[in-house]
């Protein structure tokens, strides 16, 4: 008898302990039914992305087109050595897309998307047009080159460091080109 009284009391503590468990379980679920306005608030920013970079274009046409029409008028170039399979590059050239960027790259600068492949894994491609505006090689993606009205590459030591894009800021990405487009 005083077996079964505690083989039966034990089982009884274990169903008190799931049931306490239950509880808990009923009553966050509770709360979150009864309060979905705070959770309604929770939003995550959601960087735009586009998919410019064309294998199929002739990217050196392109590029001495950008570099003849910023002669003209007296533009720096922004040349982006990316990739549709790289979401930095994405990432970068959505940012670009926006009105807000729109507005200073149209005032300030000539842009043109170049897409280089996969040149990390030996799968690169326009490679020659990097060497011919003084990189020896595209370490990752996007570089992005500023190119003087002159023709003069501006930002050897920052062209690389854009593999970071995508998690940048807008408001990192708006004042790094504001203050590049006064240098001339």
């Amino acid at each position: 008898r005083l077996k079964l009284g505690s083989a039966l009391l034990h089982r009884l503590r274990n169903i008190r302990g799931v049931a306490r468990g239950f509880g808990y379980c009923a009553l966050a679920i509770a709360a979150l039914w009864a309060a979905p306005s705070a959770f309604a608030e929770i939003s995550v920013a959601v960087k735009p992305e586009a998919q410019p970079y064309d294998e199929k274009r002739d990217a050196a046409a392109d590029v001495d087109a950008a570099l003849s029409r910023a002669r003209a008028q007296n533009k720096q170039t922004i040349v982006v050595f990316g990739a549709n399979w790289c979401h930095d590059s994405k990432s970068l050239a959505g940012r670009f897309a926006t009105p807000r960027f729109q507005a200073l790259l149209g005032a300030h600068y000539e842009l043109v998307y170049v897409d280089v492949g996969k040149p990390q894994t030996g799968a690169g491609r326009n490679l020659e047009i990097a060497r011919r505006l003084g990189f020896n090689k595209i370490k990752g993606t996007p570089t992005v080159a500023l190119i003087s009205a002159d023709g003069v590459l501006l930002n050897r030591r920052d062209a690389p460091r854009w593999r970071n894009a995508a998690s940048r800021s807008d408001d990192m990405i708006f004042d790094y080109f504001s203050k590049q487009a006064k240098t001339k």
